[in-house]
Order: structure tokens, then C-alpha cells, then sequence
């Protein structure tokens, strides 16, 4: 049985991770010097990496990992990379993942280029491998991530996000990506169009949990026990699902003054009673149930593979996503 633990759900593809790994190190290297040193700077962050166990999973699962599925894996990882280095300049972050971020470091020039630098390297791999399948995908995908960011900008700016646009919006900027990434998974080796949407689909439901459950962690817990800020959300004047919900279940007049709380959020007394005002009115509960949902959506997609360790894997991301702290 596969423990909710990242290290057992990798498990099933620990010898295809680590070819990975050395896939990515290669892919970043550069002749130019700052290329490389920030590209070394980068693979010092361990993340999850998440994404590609996506892809490699999703490939064992409909038929068996290949030379196009590390592609594929790489491909997206320097696209998650080159979005969360620009997504740094974009916020005016400080840190990523316990380190200087690449803007405080090299500064915001260098990091948008580098940002650039990625992007161009993922569509290159794309390109020589002849893989056209993935480009169609991945190109999609960078656009629906635009839109969503945009989108959730303009509708932030006006503080009127209802529960269709907050779907809309996690589905193109985080859902979208999670869904490439078992789809491409399953195009790297499968002909079965079946298994291809089948994937498609167990991604983007696990990408939508994923961001409720993320949202959920914004009212949670405190700075320690979590690896995001307390309240980030709120102090950018994200309105996400538990505040959706929960300012739909008030009067008309109460909810202004939410929303004008909001407007002042630079007081540390309007983010405690934002948060309390949440808890009181079943945000939290409304919004895990809502996750928990898209989880047994995500599982049921699964049920047309043959069963196997790499299905139960990701049987087991998806309560992983659920459960998590961070």
C-alpha cells in the first residue's frame, strides 16, 4: 500500500525520476556564464516537482515511459520554472522555496530574460524531437495561464469574483498546466484518444482540488506549520472560494463591509476578522467538501486504465493533494 507520502508516491518511477533529473540538469546548461550560474541557482530549489511525476506517471499508466515521455516531462518542467521565475518580478517576491528569489538576486531584468530562457529551451526540446503533439498542447496552455492571471488581476481590482469566474480562473492558471502534464503524459505513449482524455481530464480535476486546497491553507494554520504566508491571499485581495461562499451566504449590506475591510486589508485587525468571518460562515467546510468532490472526479477518471503500483500512485496523489499542509 502507497503511504500519502511524495517520497512513496514516486515510488513506482524512482529509477525514471532520476533520469529525469539528469535530463533537466543537462537541458539548463549553458555557454553563457550567467545562463548557467542562474541555472544552477535554480536546481538548488528543490520543489515537489510534481509535475513531471504527472507526466511520468500518467505515461506508466496508459502504456509505459519512453524517450518522448522524459521529453515531455522536461518540456513542462521548464515551463513551470520559467512561469514561477516571472511570476516573482510579477509579485515583487523576495523568496522561492527558502531561497533569494531570482529578481531579488539578479534583478528583474535578468530574471524576465531568463524567465525567456527557459520557455525558449522547453519549445526547442519540443521542436528537435519533432514532438508537435505536445506544442499544440503546451502552446494552449501558456495562453490559458495568461488569461487566467489577467483575468483574476481585472476581477481582483473590483473585488466582484462570483463562484463561476473563480473556476474559470484556477482552471486557466493552475488547472490547465496539471492537465498538460498528464495529457502529455499519455500522447508520449498512447494512440488511444480515450486514455488521452481521460488523462486530460484526471489533470484538471486534480489541479482544481489542488488550488481549492491551497486557497483552504490561506485561512489556515499559521507561518510555521505551512509552507505559504498566513493570509496571502487576503493581503493581495484575492477573493477566493471560501470568501466567495461565505460572503454569499449574508446580507447584501454585511458583505460591503467585508469588501471594504478588504480595501483597508494593511490593518492586521481586518485580516483576523476576514478570517473568523470565513470560519463563521462555513467557508472553509464548503470549500473542502468542494475539493473533495474534484478528487472523486479525478479517481473515477483513473478507472479506465488496467490496475497497476503507477495507478494506485496517483490514486494516492490525489488524497495527497488533499490532505497536505503546504
Amino acid at each position: 500500500m502507497i503511504k500519502n507520502k511524495l517520497s512513496d508516491i514516486s515510488l513506482p518511477i524512482k529509477s525514471e525520476l532520476e533520469i529525469f533529473e539528469d535530463l533537466f540538469k543537462q537541458t539548463l546548461k549553458s555557454n553563457v556564464l550567467l545562463v548557467d550560474l542562474i541555472a544552477r541557482y535554480l536546481i538548488r530549489q528543490k520543489g515537489k516537482k510534481v509535475r513531471p511525476l504527472l507526466v511520468l506517471l500518467s505515461a506508466k499508466v496508459a502504456g509505459g515511459v519512453n524517450e518522448r515521455t522524459y521529453r515531455g516531462a522536461v518540456l513542462v518542467e521548464l515551463l513551470h520554472t520559467a512561469t514561477l521565475v516571472h511570476d516573482d518580478v510579477v509579485d515583487n517576491a523576495d523568496k522561492r522555496r527558502g531561497f533569494w528569489s531570482i529578481n531579488k538576486v539578479f534583478k528583474n531584468k535578468v530574471a524576465v530574460l531568463m524567465g525567456d530562457y527557459l520557455l525558449s529551451k522547453g519549445l526547442m526540446i519540443a521542436v528537435k524531437g519533432k514532438d508537435y503533439d505536445f506544442l499544440d498542447v503546451i502552446t494552449n496552455t501558456v495562453k490559458r495561464m495568461s488569461e487566467g492571471e489577467l483575468l483574476q488581476i481585472r476581477k481582483t481590482r473590483k473585488l466582484d469574483i462570483d463562484e463561476a469566474t473563480y473556476f474559470q480562473i484556477i482552471s486557466d492558471k493552475t488547472a490547465s498546466l496539471l492537465e498538460t502534464c498528464c495529457q502529455i503524459g499519455a500522447l508520449s505513449t498512447s494512440s488511444d484518444k480515450d486514455y488521452h482524455e481521460a488523462m486530460r481530464k484526471f489533470g484538471e480535476y486534480i489541479g482544481i482540488a489542488f488550488q481549492i486546497r491551497d486557497d483552504i491553507l490561506d485561512y489556515e494554520g499559521n507561518s510555521t506549520t505551512i509552507g505559504k504566508p498566513v493570509a496571502g491571499d487576503i493581503k493581495e485581495k484575492k477573493i477566493t472560494l471560501p470568501l466567495i461562499y461565505s460572503l454569499n451566504q449574508v446580507p447584501k449590506h454585511e458583505a460591503a463591509q467585508i469588501k471594504k475591510l478588504i480595501k483597508n486589508i494593511d490593518h492586521k485587525e481586518n485580516v483576523k476578522e476576514i478570517i473568523e468571518f470565513v470560519r463563521r460562515n462555513n467557508g472553509i467546510n464548503y470549500s473542502f467538501e468542494t475539493a473533495q468532490n474534484y478528487s472523486r472526479k479525478a479517481k473515477e477518471m483513473l478507472s479506465i486504465f488496467p490496475d497497476s503500483q503507477s495507478k494506485i500512485a496517483l490514486e494516492a496523489l490525489v488524497d495527497f493533494v488533499i490532505d497536505r499542509k503546504n
